[in-house]
């Protein structure tokens, strides 16, 4: 465990240093998750659930942290550029792993939403935060969420009361950004109420090309009869390594959507654990990926129906080049009480030539006798015939690979509820496959050496 003893080490050594750049709320959280870490290390690939991302070499590359919360002097709004023109979003960053507090809002919030640095939220509104603050997350076996509870001290914090509706989409920027090799850890929680609606795009860049590594953990809890949407755009460099980690809990007739994008990356795992925990509560999961050279993305998801009359959709795709690789490890777990439930899981894959490779596991457990449940998963190639068909009405043979790989995406793609967004992202998979996403924002690039 020589990974682990630098970070057990070091933990012991600046934890009053940590707890004094943090709030005593997420304080109180520390010591079980760190002796949870300490006890099991970072996973491994002998762990089934890691057994295609060695996650446990990633972290013993030398990083540094911030955990003395140093502000770095940089000022977002004036050389950040989104890639999402037209969004008209609410947009908050969190620089590395300390969130930016000088906001500069185009428009007021509605009145009685929250939305700012969790670690100064959770000092001014402690009772509401504590009444949700790791109540999922803590739950987890996953040693790089309860690394991430055990350091982290900052991150965002978003509240929308009962029957409020945010119109404008929230934007959320994680930007690594610092000239040394670093890691952050940085904590997110999202509380919908009742009849509530919210959409949340959060969006991953690496300013420079340094080796960075970024863990964050995402808990959102979506009230009786609220709407949710949560998507996740990744759009940094190959040398960027990102672990996100998402939990959800839904109540009676809420309804969410989240999706996942990966477009430039080096080596990504992506988990989502989605608790169906109210009465006809729905949830849309999708997500898709495109890689070459060396890239990697790893994705691990739970679906957890809990209750009757509840439905989800999910569907995931990967389109993979060079020498990339991808996995999908997806789980559907019906339990004995939840009745008339609807599950579909589909995983479809492309991979453009003998080198790329897919790894792939879709799987049911169903305890319920009274459900609509299905699963499954391909991988394979572009087909030779409808090439050579649309080459035949005058297309060319790049062209046609091309109008084949759009439409293989589509479908993911429509999944987005947000048009501003929709639209960007179908451009933005168009240069990708095309080999322009070269200059993705001001300071960002990317290429394959």
């Amino acid at each position: 465990m020589l990974a682990e003893q630098q970070y057990i080490e070091l933990f012991q050594k600046y934890r009053s240093e940590i707890d004094s750049h943090a709030s005593s709320l997420m304080n109180e959280e520390r010591a079980f998750s760190f002796d949870f870490f300490a006890k099991k290390g970072f996973p491994n690939q002998r762990d089934e659930d890691f057994l295609h991302i060695n996650l446990e070499k990633q972290f013993s590359n030398d990083y540094g942290m911030n955990l003395k919360a140093v502000d770095f002097k940089v000022d977002p709004y004036k050389f950040f550029r989104c890639t999402v023109p037209g969004i008209n979003s609410h947009m908050f960053f969190v620089i590395n792993d300390q969130f930016y507090p000088n906001v500069q809002l185009k428009y007021e919030l509605p009145q009685g939403v929250i939305a700012g640095s969790l670690r100064e939220m959770s000092k001014k509104y402690p009772e509401l935060i504590r009444s949700y603050y790791n109540k999922l997350a803590k739950n987890t076996t996953d040693t790089t969420v309860h690394f991430n509870t055990a350091f982290a001290q900052d991150g965002f914090f978003l509240y929308v009361p009962k029957g409020v509706v945010v119109e404008k989409t929230i934007q959320l920027v994680n930007m690594m950004y610092g000239g040394v090799d670093m890691m952050a850890n940085s904590r997110n929680l999202i509380v919908i109420e009742e009849g509530a609606s919210a959409k949340l795009l959060v969006c991953g860049h690496a300013m420079e090309e340094r080796s960075y590594l970024a863990n964050r953990v995402t808990e959102v809890f979506v009230g009786k009869g609220a709407k949710y949407d949560h998507y996740k755009l990744e759009n940094t460099n190959e040398k960027m390594t990102n672990v996100g980690s998402l939990f959800v809990s839904q109540d009676q007739e809420s309804e969410v959507v989240i999706s996942e994008i990966t477009l430039q990356n080096g080596l990504t795992r992506n988990n989502v654990v989605v608790n169906l925990d109210g009465e006809y509560s729905s949830v849309v999961l999708g997500g898709m990926a495109i890689n070459d050279c060396h890239q990697h993305t790893d994705t691990h998801t739970i679906i957890n129906h809990n209750q009757p009359n509840c439905s989800s959709k999910e569907l995931y795709k990967y389109v993979l080049d060079g020498e990339a690789t991808g996995a999908f490890d997806g789980r559907i777990l019906v339990k004995k009480d939840a009745q008339k439930t609807s599950a579909h899981q589909t995983n479809r894959n492309i991979c453009l030539n003998k080198k790329a490779k897919m790894y792939t596991k879709p799987h049911l457990e169903i305890y319920a006798d009274d459900v609509s449940c299905s699963h499954g998963a391909t991988v394979g190639q572009l087909d030779d015939s409808t090439v050579f068909y649309l080459r035949s009405r005058g297309i060319s043979e790049v062209e046609a690979k091309m109008l084949l790989m759009f439409a293989f995406v589509n479908d993911v793609e429509e999944l987005i509820r947000v048009p501003a967004l929709q639209d960007t992202i179908r451009l933005l998979v168009e240069k990708r496959f095309r080999g322009e996403l070269n200059k993705k924002c001001e300071g960002c690039s990317s290429h394959c050496k």
